[in-house]
């Protein structure tokens, strides 16, 4: 019966995953993130820019992103994630076109890139998140983590593709091509297939579902909040400040271009990975106890990239860090909805997310300063080594799951 259950969920609600992970390919928490560092050169080298100033981008569209998200956990809520959705992935693209009009002014590259964040607002991860939770239950972990395989396919293909377009026709080109990936690829993909369901739509039973959890006031009184809170800052620092910086951290380690992009490939296909070996093992396993696990392993690969290394050195640590990067965000997912329910996982997980986007701006523009500072990132890679290593310890203590949410539904 359980397993006649468990396949019709899947056969059910299938195309909501597909259509997620497009999303999360073309959203602008993912896309301008890992397109940054190829664009780097080009574009300061031409306006005479620090790298610190070109990352401070990032900086701010991820402040700006911070800022609104817990509105969009609450248009999510309101208004079900497939009307949050589709504007803001035209608002995406819209961004990456006024990009490609900058003109040296630097004010330019801040309004660009908060244009992203503003108008792409609703395709940051509350909202794939909160579709795959209130869809799947069973099966939840790895549903989230196949959809937000996403970043993984965005990190290995994406920097390719927009090295490719900056080298051959110019980094405003690029801009351009990079637009047309929201506006050609994921708005007609979720208009045909994300259709998630939200309260009060029948079940697989005919029955109406009803969603249970705290409230945001009563999750951020109890301690696993701060416990998930704290575990996420520390981690996202050390992801976020390599991420970015790690493809010119390569080309100044004298690997070429093409080689440095082959190793953020492999730190992308290392994310795909690491989203569905964990989503399996949060299904069957106690979910922090497997983040505790998988961060370890970043530890490793930011000390294999302190100092020169050879490039299988550098493909192994680029591995690691992308195989736990790949499983923070629908780590974080899936312990909301276990620790927290689904009633108002939408608000939960955006103060949540919230930190996370402050991160993933702060650390690359640190990173970067600190290379300004020393013409290296090994400082940044030791830094890196001891955040991972707190956060492996922080999210232990979050002790069983509580049995009233042992469904979420």
């Amino acid at each position: 019966m359980t397993g006649s259950a468990d396949r019709s969920e899947l056969a059910a609600r299938w195309p909501l995953i597909p259509a997620a992970c497009i999303g999360v390919i073309c959203s602008a928490f993912v896309l301008p993130y890992y397109t940054v560092g190829a664009l780097l050169v080009p574009v300061t080298e031409e306006f005479g820019w620090s790298r610190a100033q070109f990352q401070a981008a990032i900086l701010f569209s991820s402040g700006l992103g911070a800022l609104t998200s817990p509105l969009v956990g609450w248009l999510n809520d309101r208004y079900g994630s497939r009307r949050v959705a589709l504007p803001a992935m035209v608002g995406v693209g819209l961004g990456f076109l006024l990009a490609s009009t900058m003109d040296g002014r630097l004010w330019t590259l801040f309004v660009a890139y908060g244009a992203m964040a503003l108008l792409g607002a609703g395709t940051i991860p509350v909202t794939w998140t909160r579709a795959i939770a209130n869809s799947f239950s069973r099966h939840r972990g790895m549903a989230l983590g196949l959809a937000l395989t996403g970043t993984g396919v965005c990190a290995a293909i994406a920097p390719h593709y927009a090295v490719f377009l900056a080298d051959n026709f110019g980094w405003r080109s690029a801009y351009i091509g990079l637009a047309l990936l929201p506006l050609l690829i994921g708005l007609p993909v979720l208009l045909v297939l994300f259709k998630p369901r939200e309260a009060g739509d029948p079940d697989d039973a005919g029955n109406s579902v009803l969603l249970t959890g705290m409230t945001l006031g009563e999750a951020v009184r109890g301690y696993r909040f701060w416990l998930i809170l704290v575990s996420i800052l520390f981690a996202y620092m050390g992801f976020s400040g390599i991420g970015p910086n790690l493809l010119p951290s390569m080309t100044d380690d004298g690997f070429s271009r093409e080689q440095a992009a082959g190793i953020q490939s492999i730190f992308g296909l290392s994310i795909i990975i690491g989203r569905v070996v964990v989503g399996f093992l949060i299904d069957r396993l106690w979910a922090p106890g497997v983040a505790a696990a998988c961060l370890v392993l970043p530890a490793v690969g930011a000390m294999l990239f302190h100092g020169e290394q050879s490039l299988l050195a550098a493909q192994l640590a680029s591995f690691f860090i992308g195989f736990a990067a790949g499983a923070e965000l629908d780590l974080m997912a899936f312990l909301v909805a276990r620790y927290f329910g689904l009633l108002h996982y939408a608000k939960i997980y955006a103060v949540l997310y919230a930190t996370l986007a402050i991160c993933s701006g702060t650390a690359p523009m640190l990173f970067a300063f600190a290379y300004d500072l020393t013409a290296s990132y090994d400082f940044g890679f030791l830094v890196a080594t001891g955040l991972f290593l707190v956060s492996a310890t922080v999210v232990l203590s979050l002790g069983s799951y509580p049995k009233a949410y042992a469904d979420a539904h």
